[in-house]
């Protein structure tokens, strides 16, 4: 149920929150990117959900390390330690002795020579005839269900973990982008810096992430008046506190960070050549990436636009759906394979 298939292609979306690995027909695994080291030995103590569950809650000798930043690597050995082992748990022995036919990774459009690098070099410890990048907004489109490969314009928004990029792809390249290091991690972070400034309450990065995906909206006019009770500890008495926040409270703490998501997509739309700008007035904005499920985002879109907004039902899964897609005809996409 979990080996690779006969032909022995795998699939990696390293993403700043979440690592899927798939093949040419399905997800094999889809885990928190996590690890959890034991320093006293160096030995990988946790992976994956297991890692998750110890976060901030650990003591002097786990250590844990959250090994990518802004959509990127930022401890290479870390990400090394953690695919080996989730790769290890979709492989019998044999197979993975034996190697992949094709090993294919997805990588931010807007990432570095060396960033790339060290990405290559995590891929490097698996035998792989065939061992090739795919620009990741590429590969949403695809999981989305949209024709990369035609002339006309689409216009991708994929707001991630730690990165949010804003694409128009016509005939399997990128023709205009912009990327910003605001994405799902820096709501985070506003989330818990409104919490320390108004209420003196301090609240770990998974309370926030949770409070953001219960009642996380970004448009006011459709936030409700519901409410989620935030448990963290207070600054001034150093006890133990909790308090309710609404929906329409978490609102306004989301707006800032959101701003420049979509300023970044204006600036996106003022660079596109006018014949592409045109095949995206009619086929809209097409929103993907983990964070594209707050509520609000089509309204927010459509108003300030004025263009049709079509939300990823699927979005946490559309780049590795996309890769997995490339996987089954690796030669029809030859062109977007880095």
């Amino acid at each position: 149920m979990w080996g690779i298939s006969s032909n022995r292609n795998l699939a990696i979306d390293l993403g700043n929150n979440n690592t899927l690995l798939t093949d040419q027909s399905s997800i094999l695994l889809s885990q928190p990117s996590f690890l959890v080291v034991d320093e006293e030995n160096n030995r990988v103590a946790a992976v994956g959900d297991k890692a998750y569950e110890m976060l901030e809650k650990t003591h002097s000798n786990l250590k844990p390390i959250k090994p990518l930043k802004g959509g990127v690597i930022s401890d290479g050995d870390s990400v090394k330690k953690m695919l080996k082992e989730m790769v290890s748990r979709v492989n019998n022995h044999s197979w993975f002795d034996r190697g992949f036919n094709y090993l294919l990774s997805g990588v931010p459009y807007d990432t570095t020579p060396v960033e790339k690098r060290a990405l290559r070099d995590a891929l490097d410890q698996f035998t792989s005839r065939n061992t090739f990048l795919v620009h990741e907004p590429l590969a949403a489109a695809l999981g989305i269900g949209l024709n990369i490969q035609e002339p006309e314009g689409k216009l991708v928004v994929d707001i991630g973990g730690g990165i949010t990029e804003v694409v128009v792809i016509s005939l399997s390249g990128i023709a205009a982008f912009q990327s910003i290091r605001v994405a799902g991690d820096a709501m985070d972070e506003e989330i818990q810096d409104y919490m320390r400034k108004e209420y003196n309450m301090s609240v770990g990065l998974k309370t926030a992430e949770m409070m953001k995906k219960k009642i996380g909206c970004v448009y006011a006019p459709v936030a409700t008046d519901e409410k989620f009770v935030v448990k963290g500890k207070d600054l001034i008495e150093g006890i133990p506190t909790s308090r309710q926040i609404s929906q329409q409270e978490l609102t306004h703490v989301l707006e800032r960070p959101f701003k420049q998501i979509e300023d970044s997509i204006h600036q996106s739309l003022q660079v596109c050549p006018p014949e592409l700008a045109s095949d995206i007035y009619q086929s809209g904005i097409h929103v993907t990436g983990g964070s594209a499920m707050l509520k609000g985002i089509k309204e927010r879109f459509s108003k300030n636009f004025k263009l049709p907004v079509k939300v990823d039902p699927a979005a946490l899964t559309s780049v590795s759906k996309g890769i997995g897609h490339i996987l089954s005809n690796p030669a029809k996409y030859r062109a977007v394979l880095v």
